[in-house]
């Protein structure tokens, strides 16, 4: 029972990497505060 606890450990610890590895996410990129208002600036002194 022991050794079929520690195989089926690691084969669904390698089944939890590669579902996190190909999972896609759909969040996105933070920006930071200040980027943000340099990015704003920036848009506003191309729109005058």
């Amino acid at each position: 029972m022991n050794r079929q606890k520690k195989i089926n450990d690691a084969l669904n610890k390698k089944m939890k990497q590669h579902n996190a590895k190909s999972h896609i996410n759909n969040k996105p990129k933070y920006i930071s505060k200040a980027k943000r208002e340099k990015i704003a600036l920036a848009e506003n002194q191309s729109q005058n």
